[in-house]
């Protein structure tokens, strides 16, 4: 195996500090562009125009996904109506949302949700499935995500200001990457992801981009 060099414990904790030197540099860089994400301007929503389906049969409204508190997270499964193919990207990103995370979100009055465009009935098969305790809402019936121009998988950030909603932020693709407590894992070890995209040393296990991921239960 084509390995890193073999160092003395001096030698290796002098270029552990030159990369957290660089590390430090990019942290210092994502809390400006976080600063900057906080001043984006927002875009109002129609509170009146969308009916969606919340996870016990009811229905909600624009304001009812906030379930009172002021900022929203949305997450955009890839699931359609009559769809029976489970999307691994947004399976396996959920399995990284299922957490004990929504108390400390409540605390900075942030909810977390998730959202598809097939009805409830389809979504609690995959609920029943994986086990997923975040709420799951659906907007089957209405042109949410076409109004919000979606087409793929996604994330919205919203912030209602009384009976006013707002959408705030969008990201998809490698943007949503920060959200996955496995690909933040692997990125700390020597082999990575094991993606084929990766700058590795020559030599070490690569594959396609994601064609190793699968729902948990199909490992």
């Amino acid at each position: 195996m084509n390995r890193p060099a073999v160092v003395s414990q001096e030698e290796w904790q002098a270029a552990r500090g030159a990369l957290l030197a660089r590390e430090k540099e990019l942290t210092h860089a994502l809390d400006a562009l976080a600063a900057e994400r906080r001043r984006l301007p927002m875009v109002a929503l129609d509170t009146g125009r969308y009916e969606f389906t919340a996870p016990d049969g009811s229905p909600a409204t624009l304001t009812d996904l906030f379930d009172g508190r002021r900022q929203l997270v949305i997450y955009h499964f890839m699931l359609e109506p009559g769809e029976h193919h489970v999307c691994g990207g947004c399976s396996t990103l959920t399995d990284n949302l299922d957490s004990q995370a929504q108390p400390h979100l409540s605390a900075r009055n942030t909810r977390l949700i998730l959202m598809a465009r097939a009805p409830q009935s389809e979504i609690e098969v995959l609920r029943q499935r994986f086990g997923w305790r975040v709420p799951w809402y659906s907007s089957f019936g209405t042109t949410f995500n076409d109004d919000l121009g979606l087409t793929y998988f996604g994330l919205s950030v919203l912030l209602r200001d009384g009976d006013e909603v707002f959408r705030t932020y969008f990201t998809t693709g490698r943007g949503v990457d920060r959200l996955r407590l496995d690909f933040n894992l692997l990125d700390l070890t020597p082999y990575g992801r094991q993606e084929e995209w990766e700058d590795s040393p020559a030599g070490w296990p690569q594959d396609p981009t994601m064609t190793w991921l699968r729902p948990h239960d199909e490992y």
